[in-house]
């Protein structure tokens, strides 16, 4: 399928590896334009190289923490005039409740609401003037379905989502699309991080705990990148114009609901 968004350019942040970068390569080979994002350079570097041998589009680079204003500036002004925005950033770490105090919810509100709301704030004008934008979230299965030790990221990313819910009917009749992709477990670093944290509570083997979790998904395994990235690109596509404010599981039917 021809998503019709060749020559667009996205910014797509926390894209040299996981489901950012999934989410790149999957707009690369459907011929847009890319503002790539992550902390480390060198992993930023190598992942933009391979893009562009591999698909022959633009790449531009900015290592950057996101969840800094700082940061937030330096990505605005590499990027220029964009048409796509995918927001994205690492969780925060599992924990309990008794465990974290202001400033733990604080970091989590500056990298999983705060941050993406400063870049649709400051991109969102300029797609409404061209009467086209797209804006991808990338959140967690956990605003569905809340995961007992990651509150942090419960609590950030639910508030991120209410956001969205009104944002995104505010902007739609300029042709501008808001929609949040929920992932449940993919084979990613954060899965990884995941899993040593059931090894060091259980006292199991890092295949154990992948069997186990694996054992819990429908589908009987983790996701891809490339999956989750082929979903991202039709969600900023011209045939998703009519996808306003949704929130979009990519969990193999972990999450048991019937809407």
């Amino acid at each position: 399928m021809d998503l019709g968004i060749r020559g667009k350019r996205a910014l797509v942040c926390a894209s040299s590896k996981g489901l950012g970068r999934g989410c790149a390569e999957a707009l690369a080979a459907a011929g847009v334009e890319l503002v790539m994002n992550a902390r480390g350079g060198e992993a930023l570097d190598a992942a933009a190289e391979d893009i562009r041998s591999r698909f022959g589009v633009a790449v531009t680079t900015v290592a950057a923490d996101v969840s800094t204003e700082a940061g937030q500036r330096a990505l605005l002004e590499a990027s220029g005039d964009i048409d796509i925005l995918v927001n994205n950033a690492g969780g925060p770490p599992p924990g309990t409740w008794s465990e974290w105090d202001r400033d733990d919810f604080i970091r989590a509100l500056d990298a999983n609401m705060l941050a993406p709301i400063a870049l649709m704030k400051a991109t969102l004008p300029g797609m409404i003037d061209r009467r086209w934008g797209r804006v991808v979230n990338i959140t967690s299965q956990a605003v569905r379905s809340p995961i007992p030790a990651l509150g942090l990221s419960n609590s950030a990313r639910a508030g991120l989502t209410g956001y969205v819910a009104g944002t995104s009917r505010q902007v739609a009749r300029h042709g501008v699309t808001i929609n949040n992709l929920l992932p449940g477990i993919h084979a990613t670093d954060r899965a990884v991080s995941l899993d040593k944290g059931v090894m060091r509570a259980e006292g199991v083997t890092m295949e154990e705990a992948i069997a186990r979790r694996s054992a819990t998904i429908p589908a009987g395994r983790y996701g891809t990148s490339e999956e989750f990235g082929a979903m991202c690109a039709f969600l900023c596509s011209v045939h998703a114009g009519f996808i306003v404010g949704q929130n979009i599981l990519l969990d193999g039917g972990a999450v048991n609901l019937t809407m």
